[in-house]
């Protein structure tokens, strides 16, 4: 792999955090986050960890199938 393959590695690997990062933060706005069944949240003291299982769960249920319907085309 030469420099200039590198280079577009990086930026494609870049790219996709941001993706990512952009996609995270709208997940946080989302009115479901955090509100179902399977969404746990454990506080003690000044640490707070929440812990979004049901929510994974359902949002990966939703990629594969969007991706399966893209790919597939």
């Amino acid at each position: 792999m030469d420099l200039t393959q590198a280079g577009k590695l990086i930026l494609i690997a870049g790219f996709a955090l941001v993706v990512v990062g952009a996609l995270i933060m709208l997940a946080g706005r989302l009115p479901f986050v955090g509100q179902l069944p399977g969404d746990f949240e454990f506080r003690r003291g000044n640490t707070t960890v929440f812990v979004p299982l049901a929510t994974m769960i359902i949002l990966s249920i939703l990629l594969t199938i969007a991706l399966n319907l893209w790919l597939r085309r």
